[in-house]
């Protein structure tokens, strides 16, 4: 059983704190998720997915927008995965389970969703997993539903300019850090780690990432759309960007 987390908020917003430093769009980006997957519900209560979930970000803002939504939260962190557990109503499964296995599926406790959810996850599968996981996260959804990814995602048009948009990106976050303004990555782990609560499941965590994960893979937005295409969606395109980041939706 994964240990209770007293102190989930804090754990929360630390980690939204973090997450902002590399991502100061961050609420923008789930709005624009949000805001598409209400177009396409039918009036009825939405069942949803969250795609490699961690602690419970796209869930908690979910169950905020949509008081009468289910939703189901998937990843393979388990310290991740326990401050999403403390964090959660009722309304939300989680679910332990890996995407780069097409056995994911089989842990759900629904085989069809109104919508699917993923934000800044995904890009650690490589690019044959990744495009069979749309055409699983296609077959999935309601006749209607939507998927919606939210990452980095550069527009091929504009390779100088997102290069000059990343470097400007990286250098204010290092000001961020050296002011302690906000945690580092690293810094949000080491912290985790010499938690009483997370630090076994953060040991656990090295185990199953013992290399961390594979190295990012960032390809442009028309690979996006092209795999999406191929997935079978009928609707594909971007709808919002943010420099070198966007959210693709892909309606079924």
């Amino acid at each position: 059983m994964t240990p209770y987390i007293t102190n989930a908020s804090a754990w929360q917003e630390s980690w939204d704190r973090q997450q902002e430093a590399y991502l100061p769009d961050r609420e923008h980006r789930f709005t624009a998720m949000l805001d598409a997957v209400d177009a396409v519900l039918d009036g009825r209560p939405p069942r949803l997915l969250d795609l490699a979930g961690g602690t419970g970000t796209i869930s908690l803002r979910v169950l905020a927008r949509f008081p009468t939504a289910e939703v189901t939260l998937v990843d393979l962190d388990p310290a991740l995965l326990a401050i999403a557990g403390a964090s959660l109503t009722d309304r939300a499964t989680i679910v332990t389970a890996d995407l780069g296995a097409p056995e994911w599926r089989s842990a759900l406790p629904h085989q069809e969703y109104d919508g699917v959810l993923t934000a800044t996850a995904l890009h650690w599968l490589p690019a044959d997993r990744l495009g069979a996981l749309y055409g699983e996260i296609r077959d999935m959804l309601r006749p209607g539903g939507i998927f919606v990814n939210a990452d980095h995602m550069p527009d091929d048009s504009l390779p100088e300019l997102t290069k000059r948009l990343l470097d400007r990106a990286r250098d204010r976050r290092a000001a961020r850090y050296a002011a302690g303004a906000v945690p580092s990555w690293s810094e949000w782990w080491e912290r985790a780690g010499a938690d009483p609560v997370l630090g076994p499941l953060v040991t656990q965590r090295h185990a199953i990432y013992p290399t961390g994960h594979s190295p990012e893979w960032n390809p442009p937005v028309s690979w996006h759309l092209a795999a999406l295409t191929t997935a079978g969606f009928t609707e594909v395109g971007t709808v919002w960007r943010g420099g070198p980041d966007a959210v693709v939706g892909a309606v079924r």
